[in-house]
C-alpha cells in the first residue's frame, strides 16, 4: 500500500478529467463559442467555414447591388434634369409660334434654346464611378444578384443621345413660326421617350432593390444557421462550469484524503 497508491492515481486521473472539462467550459464562456478548435467538431468546424464564406459572399452581392442601384440613381437624377430642359425647350419653342413676334424676337428664344440643346448633349457623357451612365447604342451592365453569382439582372446604360439629337437638330426651326410648331410636336415626342426611359429605370431601381432585400434575408439564415453550430450556450456552458467546479473543488479534497492512506499504513506499524 504506502508503495503504490492506487487511490491517489484514481484520484489524480479523475481530478485531470475534470480540470481538462473545467478549462473548456471556461474557454467557450470566455470566447462564445461552442467550437473554439477543431477537436471540438470537425464536422461542424467545415460546415462552419462554409456558411461563413457564404455570409462574406453575401455581403459583397449586398455592396455591387447597392453600387448597382446608385448608378441607377445617378441615371434617373441625369435624365430628370434633361426632363427639366426639354420642358424649357419645349416651352421656347411654343412661344416661338407666337404670329405676333417678329423673327428678331424669335432669334432670343433660340439662343437659349441653342444653348439648352448643348447642355442635352454634355448630360450624355455624364459618369458614375468611371462608367458612363448613357451609352450610344444603348448598354448593358451585368449585375450579379445572389452570392453564389447564378442570379444577375441588367442594368441599362440608355441612350439619351439620341434625343439630345433631335432636340439639336430643331434648333434652328425656331426663326420661323411655322417651324416652330413642328419642332413643339417632336419636343414632345422626345419628352415621351424620356419618360419611357425613366419608368424602365424604376422599374430597374425596384427590382434591385428586392434583389438587395433577399439577399439581406439569405444573410441573416445563413448567421443563424452558423450560430446554431458555433455559439455556446451561455446558460448551459455556466451550469456546466460550476458543477465542474465543484467537482474540480471535491476532487482536490478526495485527493487529499488519498494521499493520507499510507500514513495510515505506517501506523500499525508503529510498536509502543
Amino acid at each position: 500500500i504506502t508503495n503504490t497508491n492506487a487511490a491517489t492515481a484514481v484520484a489524480t486521473y479523475n481530478l485531470e478529467q475534470t480540470n481538462a472539462k473545467l478549462q473548456k467550459s471556461l474557454l467557450r464562456l470566455s470566447s462564445g463559442l461552442r467550437i473554439n478548435s477543431a477537436m471540438d467538431d470537425a464536422g461542424g468546424l467545415a460546415v462552419s467555414l462554409k456558411l461563413s464564406a457564404a455570409i462574406r459572399r453575401t455581403d459583397s452581392a449586398s455592396v455591387n447591388v447597392g453600387n448597382a442601384l446608385s448608378f441607377l440613381q445617378s441615371q434617373d437624377g441625369v435624365l430628370k434634369v434633361a426632363g427639366s430642359i426639354l420642358d424649357r425647350m419645349s416651352e421656347l419653342a411654343t412661344l416661338a409660334t407666337d404670329a405676333t413676334k417678329t423673327e428678331d424676337a424669335r432669334e432670343l428664344y433660340e439662343t437659349e434654346y441653342l444653348e439648352l440643346s448643348e447642355q442635352m448633349a454634355d448630360l450624355h457623357e455624364e459618369e458614375f464611378n468611371g462608367i458612363p451612365l448613357f451609352s450610344n447604342p444603348a448598354g448593358t451592365l451585368a449585375v450579379r444578384t445572389s452570392e453564389n453569382g447564378s442570379q444577375s439582372t441588367g442594368v441599362s446604360q440608355v441612350n439619351l443621345e439620341a434625343i439630345a439629337l433631335v432636340a439639336t437638330g430643331l434648333a434652328p426651326n425656331m426663326t420661323d413660326a411655322a417651324l416652330a410648331t413642328t419642332a413643339v410636336q417632336s419636343l414632345d415626342t422626345q419628352i415621351q421617350n424620356l419618360a419611357v426611359l425613366r419608368a424602365s429605370n424604376g422599374a430597374q431601381q425596384s427590382r434591385l432593390t428586392f434583389a438587395q432585400d433577399i439577399l439581406s434575408v439569405n444573410r441573416l439564415n445563413l448567421e443563424a444557421a452558423n450560430s446554431q453550430i458555433m455559439d455556446a450556450d451561455l446558460a448551459r456552458e455556466s451550469t456546466e462550469y460550476a458543477k465542474r467546479n465543484i467537482i474540480s473543488q471535491a476532487g482536490v479534497a478526495m485527493l487529499a484524503q488519498a494521499n493520507t492512506i499510507p500514513e495510515r499504513a505506517l501506523k500499525l506499524l508503529e510498536f509502543d
